[in-house]
């Protein structure tokens, strides 16, 4: 078997800031430090925080008057910021750059009275927290058919933005067909953050010769799920696995081109787990593949 080793692949900045904060918090004040919802979406590294006696809450009614709380990478609303400064309770903002970037436009295009066109998935971590920032002027887009439900006037001034964590190919498409109904529509480019794409980017690189294609992360994630499809719309068996224990030795034969990569919140150690678990199976050769370079850092929130 001939593993190639996917580059770039797992953590990205806004992932790694996330963690790097909540290691931080748990040295600096001990625990219990409580999370909203997830700090990224990935069981391995949820569950070691939660050893660790991390908290995840999914209503900030969890979170005790004058804890320290924590919000995720993905966002957390308006109306969640004002209740823990009512509680006396200690924040820390580890909402990733990218993703405030687009909570901030919300804000702007609606102060400006554009109605907007958010391209998300319903009831993602992400979408909710961008949706609250002014839910009477968006409408979200998942599907083609969302898009023929939309209701605004062809003339009315509209401005599109998107998660950042979506397929970059489906949302050109269906950008194009937003564009065709709303020809006026504004936007220069997607939300679609630099890891989500360059990720994307590598699998359509390195699958072209590949037999198999191992996607290392969380069924909750959005980016991990994008590029098994993106692999699967490549006619190329894909499979997501969240570790070791998910890979089934049926779906190979043993002398496959396999190529592994890792969503954007999957540890490298996890990926390494899985590569050993091949190795061990079918003397698997390992060769590493680098499509871009990526050297994106942020800066710790202020704790």
């Amino acid at each position: 078997m001939h593993l190639i080793l996917a580059n770039p692949r797992g953590f990205c900045a806004g992932v790694k800031t996330a963690i790097s904060a909540l290691n931080t918090v748990i040295e600096r004040y001990g625990t219990p430090v409580y999370v909203y919802h997830e700090i990224v979406h990935n069981t391995w590294v949820v569950s070691d925080f939660c050893r660790r006696g991390v908290v995840f809450v999914n209503a900030i009614d969890d979170v005790p008057a004058g804890s320290r709380l924590m919000f995720s990478a993905h966002g957390v609303s308006p109306e969640i910021r004002r209740t823990a400064a009512e509680r006396n309770i200690e924040t820390v903002d580890a909402t990733c750059p990218l993703v405030a970037k687009v909570h901030r436009e919300v804000i702007r295009n609606a102060n400006e009275g554009r109605n907007i066109v958010l391209l998300g998935h319903r009831g993602h971590d992400e979408i909710i927290g961008i949706m609250s920032e002014a839910p009477e002027y968006i409408r979200i887009v998942e599907t083609e058919r969302d898009i023929e439900t939309l209701t605004f006037e062809k003339d009315e001034p509209l401005v599109f933005l998107t998660q950042t964590t979506l397929s970059v190919s489906e949302t050109e498409q269906m950008l194009a067909k937003i564009r065709q109904r709303y020809p006026n529509i504004t936007g220069g480019k997607t939300d679609i953050c630099y890891a989500t794409q360059n990720r994307q980017d590598a699998v359509r690189e390195l699958s072209k010769d590949c037999d198999v294609v191992l996607v290392v992360g969380s069924r909750t994630s959005s980016n991990s799920r994008r590029l098994a499809e993106q692999a699967e719309n490549f006619g190329i068996c894909s499979y997501l696995v969240d570790g070791p224990d998910d890979i089934t030795a049926g779906w190979f034969c043993g002398n496959e081109t396999v190529l592994i990569t890792a969503g954007a919140s999957a540890p490298e150690n996890v990926v390494q787990s899985c590569v050993a678990v091949l190795k061990e199976r079918f003397n698997a050769v390992v060769e590493e593949k680098t499509v871009r370079q990526e050297n994106v850092v942020f800066r710790l929130p202020k704790l």
